[in-house]
């Protein structure tokens, strides 16, 4: 600190000499007698006496003097602040402003430039400064090298403030000047896009930094390799792993990560084959797979259903002293409570409890909801007295897994009692938990009581579409599709209700199942034309089965021969329907072999 004062004295002393009669012999350039005051004034922060003494200067004149003296450019910063912060009615313009910014630069006060942009663009607001002003100011200086590097704050600054907009029009523009941006400001805007699900953003700066000769590091490649991946498109994610290597840049461990998971995530047949080829790869490479890499193949393998895969990743995993995490487990025991296998999931438990590994909440509602599927109450009863006994504050899911499980076998007032547990544990049953209980109702018959539920839902504005679907279906199948046909109605024109497919056919089998084929039409030309919903496979199958039972075997011959027509391919469900409804009754469908080819396949 003394070094520095001591230094601002001299500064301030050569000011003052320059001023003198010897420094005008020489015709040094001699700024006003004032600046080596003022100059003082601000390094030694007599904020009121400098007040004082410029209350009758104008202060974008002041500003402009102080900058184009040889003051330190600290001092000239430190002025600024207290200038704006001071005095709410100044606006110091552009021009000076990345005047100052200049001289900051040429001084290698970065962190200062870095700080002193992300406050401005926090406060500016955009139709003050528009982004190309901002690049006119920061132009008006010849030197490249320092606009390169302003520009480059600035995108970076816009980034961190989560001004993707505006940083990505910076970086644009910064483009047309000629100015070399960095991989520092690149990632952050190419982040910033990626949360933004600005996915051909991504490419596209990407794709420029590659034209404008921008090395782009690890980092910045691993962003564009996850953009590619969340959108599918595995094959360019490949591809930016082959520019890394022309580049010299290795790929790490992020970036095969990365990339396993976009082929766990892709969904389709052989993807894991590919996820465990890229995990080849990277052993080939000398990239030791961490964690993470297990914890990703681990989920992928059963989600594909291919919980053996799963294991023989877990011993893997064990063999190469990579020790599992809560994550990991919790993959394991939710596949397994997936597949049924409820008692190799308990015994998963114990080894995570065993390790040394703490179970959590998703642990817990994995194991009470696999209980629950499987019938079994007591022991999901137990889970969730041991889940609060640790501890743990279980949540409205917790709650709607039991509701749902006592619903389904009959025990409404279990169910009841649980919603009123819940409420006096301060966690808000949500639509979930009402629709549990409004499908209980309906199983039971108890149509009035649901209603009476689904009318405090609406009070409250929260039924959805499924809502709908178990009310309706209930109305359905006491054969009052009417009711449900006026529920949907409502629900349309007051909560602003967006049907589907599966709305519309619950209607339509409802008014089949009552054998009112003109009902079941009537529904049908709404979907089209009103909803504009083209009727698909399982659309057909409601009428084809309620046409055929009806004995209108003609008119489902047409449906059936429409359907085809459409391109619209017949699923295990129409077979069945055209086996048991019309062939077995003596009806052979006349659809040019269709049935013949599909019958031998089923």
């Amino acid at each position: 600190m003394f070094i520095k004062s001591f230094a601002v004295r001299r500064k301030i002393s050569r000011l003052s000499t320059l001023c003198s009669p010897s420094a005008a012999i020489t015709k040094s350039p001699c700024p006003p007698p004032d600046v080596a005051v003022i100059a003082e004034l601000i390094e030694k922060q007599h904020w009121s006496k400098l007040k004082l003494h410029v209350k009758d200067t104008n202060p974008n004149e002041l500003f402009h003097q102080l900058i184009s003296s040889e003051l330190d450019p600290d001092l000239c910063l430190r002025y600024y602040t207290w200038l704006v912060n001071n005095n709410r009615n100044i606006s110091v313009s552009l021009e000076l402003t990345f005047k100052l910014l200049h001289s900051l630069a040429n001084a290698k006060r970065y962190s200062k430039i870095r700080s002193f942009l992300d406050g401005f663009v926090k406060k500016r607001s955009d139709h003050h400064h528009p982004v190309h002003s901002i690049l006119h100011a920061i132009s008006l200086c010849d030197n490249l090298c320092v606009n390169s590097i302003l520009a480059d704050m600035l995108v970076l600054a816009y980034a961190n403030n989560s001004r993707f907009e505006l940083g990505l029009e910076a970086f644009k523009r910064a483009g047309d000047y000629g100015y070399k941006l960095s991989a520092l400001s690149c990632k952050p805007l190419m982040i910033a896009l990626l949360n933004e699900k600005r996915f051909a953003d991504v490419e596209f700066v990407y794709k420029e930094m590659i034209r404008r000769k921008v090395q782009p590091n690890v980092f910045t490649f691993n962003v564009v390799i996850n953009s590619f991946c969340k959108i599918g498109k595995m094959n360019k994610a490949k591809d930016v792993m082959e520019d890394m290597k022309v580049y010299g840049t290795c790929p790490n461990v992020v970036s095969y990560n990365t990339l396993i998971d976009g082929y766990c995530k892709l969904g389709g047949m052989g993807k894991m084959y590919k996820a465990d080829a890229v995990l080849k790869e990277m052993v080939e490479s000398k990239v030791p797979p961490n964690l993470t890499t297990f914890n990703i193949l681990i989920d992928g393998f059963w989600k594909d259903g291919n919980y053996s895969g799963s294991v023989k990743v877990f011993k893997e995993m064990l063999d190469q002293d990579v020790k599992p995490n809560v994550i990991t487990y919790n993959s394991l025991i939710n596949g397994l409570c997936s597949g049924g296998k409820i008692s190799e999931a308990t015994c998963m438990h114990d080894k995570m409890v065993s390790a040394g590994v703490q179970p959590n909440l998703v642990t817990y509602n994995s194991l009470i909801n696999g209980f629950c599927k499987n019938d079994m109450m007591k022991e999901a009863l137990d889970m969730f007295e041991s889940l609060k006994g640790r501890g743990i504050v279980p949540t409205a899911t917790t709650y709607n897994m039991l509701i749902d499980a006592y619903c389904k076998s009959g025990k409404m007032e279990d169910g009841f009692a649980l919603k009123e547990e819940m409420e006096r544990e301060g966690i808000i049953p949500n639509v979930e938990t009402y629709n549990c209980l409004i499908a209980g109702l309906c199983r039971n018959g108890n149509i009035e009581a649901a209603k009476k539920l689904f009318d405090q839902l609406t009070s409250k504005g929260l039924p959805d579409l499924v809502t709908y679907h178990i009310l309706m279906d209930g109305y359905c199948s006491k054969r009052e599709s009417r009711k449900a046909a006026m529920l949907l109605k409502e629900g349309i024109s007051k909560m602003g209700l967006k049907p589907r497919h599966l709305t519309y056919n619950i209607l339509m089998e409802g008014y089949c199942k009552e054998g009112n084929l003109k009902g079941a039409a009537n529904v049908r030309i709404q979907m089209e034309k009103e909803r504009r919903l083209r009727m698909n496979v399982a659309s057909y199958n409601v009428l084809l089965q309620g046409y055929s039972q009806k004995g209108k075997m003609e008119d489902a011959n047409r449906l059936l021969n429409e359907m085809l027509e459409k391109g619209l391919v017949p699923n295990r469900i129409t077979y069945e329907i055209v086996k048991a409804e019309m062939v077995d009754k003596g009806f052979v469908p006349d659809i040019d072999g269709h049935l013949f080819n599909v019958s031998t396949k089923s």
